[in-house]
């Protein structure tokens, strides 16, 4: 069966500018910038973390026609895709202050939480992304959910 992800998707409106933010601002590297003729395939990932990629997509051909291309930009930049990526630190509140002083936009501030302390990001696109600095014990939430 399965055991492990290997990449997952991010869709940007434009390539280059998701350059800038995810390897410039947030620090990633890139781990494929490939033209395909009728597409570009850039992926990123964490720094010396092979086997995870995040694809920076445009919406539109292959995977969809102009029309829904045009829903998704829509709804990417209203933010209302919901949680896109989570990533992990050993130090968020440094993370945060790192990434502030870069120019990224909040979307909240670093926060204790049950499971550690994290905090709220959008890309330029209107991603919604997540760091987190991960407690070594996590505290009981009260609720459980079962799969």
């Amino acid at each position: 069966m399965l055991n492990s992800i290997n990449i997952s998707h991010v869709f940007v409106t434009d390539q280059d500018k998701a350059l800038e933010f995810y390897v410039g601002k947030l620090g990633l590297e890139v781990s494929n910038d490939m033209d395909l003729g009728f597409m570009r395939w850039l992926t990123v990932r964490v720094p010396g973390q092979p086997g995870r990629d995040i694809l920076l997509e445009v919406p539109g051909p292959p995977g969809m026609d102009e029309s829904s291309a045009q829903k998704i930009r829509e709804l990417v930049s209203k933010g209302a895709t919901g949680f896109t990526v989570g990533f992990t630190t050993a130090d968020c509140r440094k993370t945060y202050e790192t990434l502030k002083a870069r120019g990224v936009e909040f979307t909240q501030e670093p926060t204790e939480q049950s499971y550690g302390i994290d905090f709220g990001l959008r890309d330029p696109f209107g991603n919604q992304l997540r760091i987190v600095q991960l407690a070594s014990q996590p505290q009981e939430s009260g609720t459980k959910t079962s799969r």
